[in-house]
């Protein structure tokens, strides 16, 4: 069975977040099961330096662009210089802007893999590829990864994209007015899946459907969750490159070293008798970073101390660089993507923090307790399908700052409690977040839509 992976990023080519990581991970846990996945994505600079030696597969031209198709392995690559080759991100420039041709960029990606012959199923993910199930003859699958991100257009793109007027109708890509990308694979995928399953009940729900609820609720006969896996070799603590010293859950006690080594990283004060709690990820409103701006002055008093890293909305930069000055020695703000140090955050935190408004699966709260880490976190979408509340970690429901920090306390209760904490860091580090279980179940998705009837 052949299946073309079609994705905007792939770890370790190019990735702004979870959806990177997934695409690195998950074909190659396929490939074990003998599946063929070709992995298609965008030639973009760091792409290009990094894929390996690239060799001309087809040469084309695409809605008036010239295209060529490249290969390296399992990696099929679209260049097309007028489309990927600009300095910024995936999406954005480098003011963080929106690129405005992105209706285009991801319209040509979507219609190449939706024409590539010699598969049996296509598996597109979020909307960057969402427009392929729409032009595609072979069966696809549609993953969403996050529900928020939907690519949503001006009309006059359907011309440019050289896709009928018809379209515009509210059974197929209309959606208030515009066109929508993440819509059009809604409706035309064979099948739908989430990174979790708590997160496929919840989109179909007003308060997490996005406006595309009712939609939702007519296809769940199509719609499945599979929880992610993590890639158990990179966040190992047992042989983690980033990490001051290794441990497993037999040698806890050197997780200390690790603590040591973060503190003195971040200048925070050398003491092991007050608990540090981290939080890695993009400063967000999804990620519930305004929680913890607005607990931190409590939390800092107990005595606790802070490991911050992250990139985001200003007003969160701020928030928590305020914080960091007013309790040096206690908090630590580093605004950066720092991939080091985020491994040793997760290594030397007592706790790690993740209170989003909504998470359709998270990885860190994964990482978190293979690391002896138990993670804090909101009840939502993968989060609560993979933490044990008070086994693992702990989970709050109300997104609010007083929430988190009772559920803060909760948690160093129990940290007070050497053999009850080292219990639960133990109980974390035994499950299995590996890729298998999900590659599993994808391949049967694939046998399943690749088989007529």
């Amino acid at each position: 069975m052949r299946v073309l992976f079609a994705t905007p990023e792939c770890a370790p080519l190019v990735k702004t977040g979870g959806l990177g990581d997934v695409s690195g991970a998950l074909p190659p846990a396929l490939r074990a099961l003998g599946v063929q996945v070709d992995v298609l994505l965008p030639g973009y600079p760091e792409v290009l330096q990094k894929a390996g030696r690239l060799s001309e597969l087809e040469r084309f031209s695409e809605i008036g662009f010239d295209c060529r198709l490249l290969g390296a392995g399992d990696f099929r690559v679209l260049d097309c210089p007028a489309l990927y080759q600009r300095s910024g991100g995936p999406y954005q420039d480098p003011g963080g802007q929106d690129w405005p041709d992105n209706a285009l960029r991801f319209g040509v990606l979507s219609r190449v893999a939706a024409r590539l012959p010699g598969y049996d199923v296509l598996h597109c993910n979020d909307w960057p590829t969402a427009l392929a199930p729409v032009l595609a003859k072979t069966p696809a699958l549609l993953t969403i990864h996050n529900l928020a991100f939907q690519g949503n257009f001006e009309r006059a793109w359907l011309d440019r994209l050289g896709i009928g007027q018809e379209y515009f109708s509210t059974a197929r890509l209309e959606f208030h007015g515009r066109i929508s990308f993440l819509k059009g694979g809604l409706v035309y995928a064979k099948a739908l899946t989430t990174v979790s399953p708590n997160y496929a009940r919840e989109i179909q729900t007003a308060d997490f459907g996005c406006g595309m609820d009712g939609l939702l609720r007519e296809r769940r006969g199509a719609l499945t969750g599979i929880l992610n896996g993590i890639d158990t070799a990179a966040w190992d603590p047992a042989s983690d490159p980033h990490l001051a010293a290794h441990y497993d859950a037999g040698s806890l006690e050197k997780k200390a070293l690790n603590k040591q080594a973060l503190q003195k990283k971040l200048n925070l004060e050398l003491r092991a008798d007050i608990p540090l709690l981290g939080f890695v990820g993009r400063l967000t409103h999804q990620k519930g970073v305004d929680l913890i701006a607005g607990a931190i002055n409590e939390l800092a008093a107990l005595p606790a101390q802070f490991a911050l890293l992250g990139r985001g909305e200003r007003e969160l930069e701020g928030a928590l660089t305020l914080a960091a000055g007013r309790h040096p020695g206690r908090v630590a703000a580093a605004s950066a993507f720092d991939d080091e140090l985020a491994h040793l955050i997760e290594a030397g935190a007592d706790l790690f923090l993740m209170p989003s408004r909504f998470e359709p699966c998270g990885l860190n709260q994964m990482y978190s307790q293979r690391y002896g880490t138990p993670p804090v976190a909101r009840a939502t979408g993968g989060l609560a399908d993979t933490i044990i509340d008070g086994e693992t970690g702990f989970l709050f429901e109300r997104a609010e700052s007083a929430a988190l920090a009772t559920a803060v306390r909760r948690a160093l209760a129990v940290w007070r409690e050497p053999g009850r904490w080292r219990e639960m860091q133990g109980a974390g580090m035994r499950r299995d977040f590996s890729w298998a279980a999900a590659a599993r179940r994808y391949a049967d998705l694939y046998s399943r839509l690749a088989t007529p009837g």
